[in-house]
């Protein structure tokens, strides 16, 4: 069977990592036609956007796609490409792994976490309102009427919505993932104590949910900035993380931080009928064109690609590839060396094709 897969190489170092990655994947005989389409800041000139439809027809045609990572600006520009495909497609579950691999500068070697992100919703939403503007004078008018606590008229405005409807799509669907893989625990993170109305009804919906799972999954909820304590102190005491958008962010980048850096951190984007594979680290474009960068992140994005596509042998070899040639600290980048000026070090494509004679190997 040939998979038709949308290919989003990126900018900054993105098609030097997805190269690497569709080398590794090729390797494994699964075939796979790639439907190659361009997005990021480099599409401005030749296109008008960041986000040409072209790409986004692309992935609603074949279902399945996988992306190099694209450059956000920083406070100006365009809004964030990776934000856009998951509202304009649907993509409500951002499912981040993090698992330890020996080999690594980890020394959580118990670690093994999976981070349910509610994708859609809260801060992440776009719905902002800047500073001075008609619009967000009257905004502020009217909400200082409705309530006791004024806002300065100077201020910027951030909307943050949080529904019923969302929150129990993400919560069901972490709760699902613990039965199917036989996990034992759904760990609901939050700040109710304080946004009483948003994150306390993302928690009153996940105590609903939690109800039918009863006897079969174990549920807790934690407050979002104890949870950071936690996960510092005792991250094998966790198993399955759902949080709304903000916070499913930034601790999935401390659980990457756990299990060895952003560099062999995977992701993926699921909908109910699509589904986008993708690193969770940026796009580094000082680093553009070296041949220096560690692939593994989005090596280990394609290992979750095609379990999602029912290849689960391919899956777990190409994984078993990724994670011999790191053990063996031989054939990696700089980053993944106990010294990271150490000259044995290898390039991006020269460990991607270490790892694509490791799957042979293993055949």
């Amino acid at each position: 069977m040939t998979y038709k897969v949308t290919l989003l190489p990126g900018d900054g170092i993105g098609p030097e990592v997805a190269f690497a990655m569709r080398k590794c994947v090729d390797a494994t005989g699964v075939a796979i036609d790639w439907e190659e389409q361009p997005a990021g800041e480099h599409t401005i000139k030749t296109c008008g956007t960041p986000l040409p439809k072209e790409a986004l027809e692309s992935i609603r045609r074949n279902k399945v796609a996988i992306k190099g990572p694209i450059a956000t600006p920083v406070g100006k520009g365009f809004r964030s490409v990776n934000v856009q495909i998951r509202q304009e497609l649907d993509l409500f579950a951002c499912v981040r792994p993090a698992r330890y691999i020996e080999g690594t500068k980890s020394k959580e070697k118990d670690l093994d976490l999976v981070i349910f992100r509610e994708n859609t919703e809260d801060l992440y939403a776009g719905i902002e309102f800047e500073k001075g503007s008609k619009e967000t004078l009257s905004l502020i008018k009217e909400i200082n009427s409705l309530q006791p606590r004024q806002i300065r008229e100077d201020a910027a405005i951030s909307i943050k919505p949080i529904s019923a409807y969302a929150s129990a799509r993400i919560i069901r669907a972490a709760f699902e993932y613990v039965v199917k893989h036989k996990r034992k625990k759904v760990s609901l993170v939050h700040k109710a104590n304080i946004m009483k109305f948003t994150d306390g009804l993302f928690l009153q919906t996940g105590r609903e949910i939690a109800k039918e799972y009863e006897g079969r999954v174990e549920f807790e909820d934690v407050i979002v900035d104890n949870m950071s304590m936690q996960l510092v102190q005792r991250p094998s005491y966790y198993d399955v993380l759902v949080l709304p958008n903000l916070y499913g962010d930034i601790i999935s980048d401390l659980c990457a931080g756990l299990a060895g850096g952003l560099g062999i951190a995977p992701g993926a984007n699921i909908g109910d009928e699509i589904a986008l594979f993708e690193p969770v680290h940026g796009s580094a474009p000082k680093y553009a064109g070296k041949n220096k960068v560690n692939p593994t992140a989005i090596i280990l994005s394609a290992v979750m690609m095609l379990d999602y596509l029912g290849e689960q042998k391919a899956a777990e070899k190409l994984e078993s590839a990724v994670r011999s040639i790191i053990k063996e600290g031989k054939d990696v980048t700089y980053d993944l060396k106990l010294d990271r000026a150490d000259q044995t070090s290898v390039g991006t494509q020269e460990m991607a094709d270490a790892i694509c004679r490791r799957i042979k190997e293993l055949s």
